[in-house]
């Protein structure tokens, strides 16, 4: 009988995985994730399963294996993972961010966070069950996607259009930002993800007059851009309590004694420690300037200027958002979508659900387990169009010191080691039973 456990091997995999540079700069350049997806397909090639590397585009590389499960007649289920990461400026770091450094019970560097944490826990759980010869209840589809961080084009969404044949069967997944503990009122807590708000990239341009930036102009492109992002920026966008908001609120009144006030929620948010911000853009539509670009030289007037906005919306609310943003944006600016994507939300009830809690509860006996809504997107939006249902669950018990959410993205990105093995045990619990 093996005696290599999931935990055993987890911290290794995520520090390889780390020191693979897979920078997506969101413009298809940079190194790409076919290195990496090389690595992961020979660690699932390496315990007999058959792995699937394809790519959308050079370098551009997925990954995607299943195992088989004793009962043909359930559902399969998708365990997935993303394989790019956000630039890192190494300078702003205080270890190298592709050195995967272990330093004081930290695993450091980009991604170690998002989302190759997770990604370890996957491969090291269906590596152990592969190993012992441990069959699931129900197929389960282990997939490693490139270009999350630009929204899947390269990868989920490529995959869904072109090997939708990979996903037969499937009709729920599990993947990042979601099952991670989290410090409430002074309780342990932990964040299921069960609805993600929806995106639009959009393209501000403005059009004017060019001419020597000597004279008067009242046709200005860079002045007509400016009062457009200006006006976005600054639009103060109501609260709205979606379900999975309303009942993630009333359960933290439920567990800290603090009343669910609609009209201010703010009490209620001060009981969420470092979570309280990553919450909190979950309660409104937002419409982010990310970007401006116009003119070449000072003396000269352009004859158009530019801006990107982040929009995230709330479920449902889509299609008026962007319509007030147009709005917004006023005559003159013509406002193009680069990137859309739906809102997903689902009930926290259900098979899966009560299985992720039940897991959870083995290994943090009396959990307390909330549903939450993120305010970014994840693969689960390419999958939702082959009508699968999916949740964000990569578990990991942390200490309440540790920032954790403000991490994605952010720089010294960092994952302790224990919650990685903590996560690996759940993990492995909650593939083996459900």
């Amino acid at each position: 009988m093996n005696t290599l456990r999931a935990e055993d091997e987890v911290v290794g995999i995520c520090q390889d995985l780390i020191r693979f540079d897979t920078t997506n700069f969101g413009t298809n350049e940079g190194p790409g994730e076919r290195a990496a997806a090389e690595h992961v397909a020979a660690l699932i090639s390496e315990v007999g399963l058959s792995a699937d590397l394809y790519e959308s585009a050079p370098g551009r590389a997925n990954v995607v294996t299943r195992l088989e499960g004793s009962d043909p007649s359930l559902p399969s289920l998708v365990v997935h993972g993303h394989l790019d990461v956000v630039p890192a400026l190494a300078h702003e770091w205080s270890v190298d961010p592709f050195g995967a450094e272990e330093k004081d019970g930290l695993i450091w560097g980009r991604g170690a966070v998002d989302m190759k944490d997770m990604d370890a826990m996957i491969l090291s759980v269906m590596r152990s069950m592969a190993r012992d010869g441990r069959k699931p209840r129900r197929d389960i589809i282990f997939a490693f996607f490139a270009d999350e961080e630009a929204g899947g084009t390269y990868g989920a969404r490529w995959s869904v259009d072109n090997r939708r044949d990979l996903f037969d069967g499937a009709t729920e997944a599990i993947s990042e930002v979601g099952g991670f503990s989290a410090d409430i009122g002074g309780k342990r807590a932990y964040l299921l993800q069960t609805a993600e708000k929806g995106l639009a990239w959009l393209r501000l341009t403005a059009h004017g007059r060019a001419g020597h930036g000597s004279q008067i102009n009242t046709d200005n492109a860079v002045t007509r851009l400016a009062q457009a992002v200006t006006r976005i920026g600054g639009h103060q966008w109501p609260i709205e309590y979606t379900a999975t908001t309303r009942q993630f609120l009333e359960g933290v009144s439920e567990l800290t004694g603090v009343e669910f006030d609609e009209g201010n929620p703010q009490a209620l948010l001060d009981q969420l420690g470092t979570v309280a911000r990553f919450v909190g853009a979950t309660l409104q539509n937002t419409a982010n300037p990310t970007l401006l670009s116009g003119g070449y030289k000072a003396n000269v007037i352009p004859g158009t200027a530019e801006a990107l906005i982040d929009v995230r919306t709330l479920p449902g609310r889509h299609e008026e958002v962007l319509e007030l943003v147009r709005e917004l944006a006023g005559t003159g600016v013509a406002v193009t979508v680069e990137h859309d994507d739906v809102a997903l939300e689902t009930a926290f009830a259900g098979n899966l659900v009560d299985a992720m809690v039940d897991a959870l509860n083995a290994e943090d006996p009396g959990a307390t387990v909330l549903p939450y809504t993120l305010s970014g997107g994840t693969d689960n939006k390419s999958l939702s169009r082959l009508g699968i249902t999916g949740y964000g669950f990569a578990p990991l018990q942390l200490p309440p010191e540790l920032d954790f959410t403000g991490m994605f993205h952010g720089v010294d990105e960092r994952v302790p080691t224990e919650s990685l093995k903590f996560g690996a045990r759940v993990l492995d619990r909650l593939l083996t039973n459900y």
